[in-house]
């Protein structure tokens, strides 16, 4: 068999790949144009792609050869699932083994926010540290706060449990109430108007939808409290850029973490970048050694399954595995 990897990924998983067959990877540091994916994978019987890779009809028509798409990542709103469907090509994720991984981030990014640490640490750095000083790099509380869990997923409950730890009051708003989980984690649901009045904190964990693309706006942001800190691990455009800046410029929230951003990345000269209360890190919510090899060695799998004729562990369109 012959399998196009879009982009270096850790040994764990090309190990797999290479014992089974013939492996292209592309080991550009930035991720391939689409004539040079094309021209990666042609031929290939299966793709493994990262979420920079576009996967839509146009793509797949010219690798008619590809019988699988399998996503390095838990999302894949970078796949046209229902194209690989119409092609009888499956498209395999990776969830999961990265939940807690990415919950750590989130849950990280709102301790930075809140604390200060980036800002302090860049003070001390540039020699701006004279003095203990009563006033200096007051933040709000997070034990004891209220937190605003938007998407109640494998990720969300994660971070709510995280959150019982510093004994918060837990909020989510999900398109269905979760009875099990609201006993599980002591959490409230609330109609997201609600949620956002009354968290201190706001966690996004839903995934990039037509519907949740730029749920949270400028209608939002006002309704959020004037000392509220917005925290995104999901997807960048969940989140309207310039709604989020002129918040914070006009102080209806206090701050944001950032994982992923839109556009992604953000320019270097972009105003949310020099935002004193905003903390951005490049996408590194599932980026510790051991979930990146698990994550590798699940697309893997996913992916020679469906080669060899076998059930995938996560395939989102099963539907095509068994037409003749």
């Amino acid at each position: 068999m012959r399998i196009a990897v879009s982009r270096v990924i850790p040994e764990a998983g090309l190990d797999l790949l290479r014992q089974a067959g013939d492996v292209a990877v592309w080991e550009g540091e930035l991720p391939p144009s689409r004539e040079e994916l094309v021209r990666l994978a042609e031929g290939a019987d299966g793709l493994l792609t990262l979420l920079t890779e576009r996967v839509d009809g146009d793509l797949l028509d010219r690798l008619p050869s590809v019988r699988v798409v399998s996503n390095m990542a838990v999302g894949f709103d970078n796949i046209d699932v229902a194209a690989c469907t119409a092609r009888g090509v499956a498209v395999c994720t990776t969830p999961d083994v990265l939940t807690e991984t990415t919950a750590d981030l989130a849950f990280g990014l709102l301790l930075a926010v809140a604390r200060r640490i980036p800002e302090g640490h860049n003070a001390v750095l540039a020699g701006a540290w004279r003095t203990w000083e009563p006033m200096g790099y007051l933040g709000p509380d997070v034990h004891g706060a209220t937190l605003g869990i938007i998407g109640l997923g494998r990720i969300g409950q994660a971070v709510a449990r995280r959150a019982r730890g510093f004994d918060m009051r837990i909020l989510y708003h999900a398109p269905r109430r979760r009875p099990e989980v609201e006993e599980e984690l002591g959490a409230e649901w609330r109609e997201l108007d609600a949620l956002l009045v009354e968290s201190d904190f706001v966690s996004l964990h839903v995934p990039l939808t037509e519907q949740t693309r730029g749920m949270i706006g400028r209608e939002q942001l006002q309704r959020m409290r004037r000392g509220a800190v917005l925290i995104n691990t999901a997807r960048g455009p969940v989140v309207q850029t310039d709604a989020l800046l002129e918040a914070l410029e006009q102080g209806w929230i206090w701050a944001a973490g950032l994982d992923v951003t839109d556009p992604e990345p953000l320019p270097a000269e972009h105003p949310l970048l020099r935002h004193p209360r905003v903390v951005v890190t490049p996408h590194i919510a599932s980026a510790s050694f051991t979930t990146r090899n698990r994550m590798a060695e699940l697309a893997a799998r996913n992916l020679l399954a469906v080669l060899r004729g076998e059930t995938p562990p996560r395939c989102l369109n099963p539907e095509v595995l068994n037409r003749d």
